[in-house]
């Protein structure tokens, strides 16, 4: 067991100099929430996870890896806790119980998330605190969003976070931290922008 160097007593999990391999055992997860698997958005995901792999153990997903249904909107869930569909919802449930840290990298789509990140977050509604009996995933999760959008208006970026911080909040994930990235059109442009990416990402 690890024990403080300062021999404070006081300080535990909160210390500063908590050892790295205490780090290493955590999970992050970085998913590219674009259905568009080789653009700035899945750049910006790879640049995240590179910059997290000497701390975490990353698993890095594109939400276009996975079949998701649209939500029927029957609200069986809302008397059940479980959704009616069986997907690929379940998997990545099954990731965001696993992780300590979700990264979510989300485009804007006409000022908002991808559909498909939407129609995942539609299909999260067994698991929202806005209703009882909810599923839920353990506590104590830290959430950061990253959005980014071709234009020059940070507007756009911030309504994409709060889309996702929103999300973040019925599951009852810790909403830490995010970062938006404007004038991001193709992958090319991501490079001149990887100082910020990489500086945010150091204080995941």
């Amino acid at each position: 067991m690890w024990t403080c160097p300062r021999s404070c007593g006081t300080c535990g999990r909160r210390c500063w100099r908590r050892s790295i391999e205490t780090v290493r055992s955590m999970n992050a997860l970085v998913m590219n929430c674009s259905p568009v698997r080789n653009g700035a958005t899945a750049e910006i995901a790879g640049i995240v996870s590179e910059c997290l792999k000497d701390r975490y153990e990353v698993t890095s997903v594109c939400i276009d890896d996975f079949k998701i249904n649209y939500c029927k909107g029957c609200r069986s869930c809302h008397s059940t806790a479980k959704c009616v569909q069986h997907d690929d919802v379940d998997s990545i449930l099954k990731l965001y119980e696993r992780a300590d840290v979700i990264v979510s990298v989300a485009p804007s789509y006409w000022a908002d998330i991808p559909g498909q990140f939407k129609a995942f977050i539609d299909r999260c509604t067994p698991w929202c605190n806005t209703h009882e009996p909810h599923a839920a995933i353990p506590k104590g999760k830290r959430g950061y969003s990253i959005a980014l959008r071709t234009g020059p208006s940070m507007r756009e970026c911030n309504r994409v976070i709060e889309s996702i911080e929103h999300f973040y909040g019925h599951l009852e994930i810790d909403r830490c931290g995010s970062l938006g990235l404007c004038s991001i059109e193709y992958r090319e442009a991501v490079a001149e922008r990887k100082n910020e990416i990489v500086e945010f990402c150091g204080r995941i």
